[in-house]
């Protein structure tokens, strides 16, 4: 969360998995302005958790419209705002949150 706020991502989000997903215990969604900004950002992310003892994988970064990174018990997801919003993956992890009685 830190990295992402160094790097102005905007609309940070961050959602419990435990009890959703056996894929990790979180995952953290967030936009960059641009194609350039998100890759920077998905660099630099990488970087961070290598340095701290950790793995982390990265997919679609040539592109950057979504970048995904793997950081074991974390996913992020860093996406060019239109790309975001087609696929509203905050909604998609919610459901069932809201309205459940």
């Amino acid at each position: 969360m830190q990295s992402l706020d160094d790097d102005q991502a905007q609309e940070v989000v961050s959602i419990p998995l435990e009890g959703k997903s056996n894929i990790a215990d979180y995952m953290v969604v967030a936009s960059g302005r641009s194609s350039r900004q998100v890759a920077s950002m998905a660099q630099k992310m990488a970087e961070r958790i290598k340095k701290s003892g950790r793995n982390a994988r990265i997919e679609g970064l040539p592109a950057a419209d979504w970048v995904l990174i793997d950081a074991e018990d974390v996913i992020v997801h860093l996406f060019r705002p239109e790309v975001r919003s087609f696929y509203n993956l905050e909604r998609m992890w919610a459901f069932g949150d809201e309205g459940e009685a």
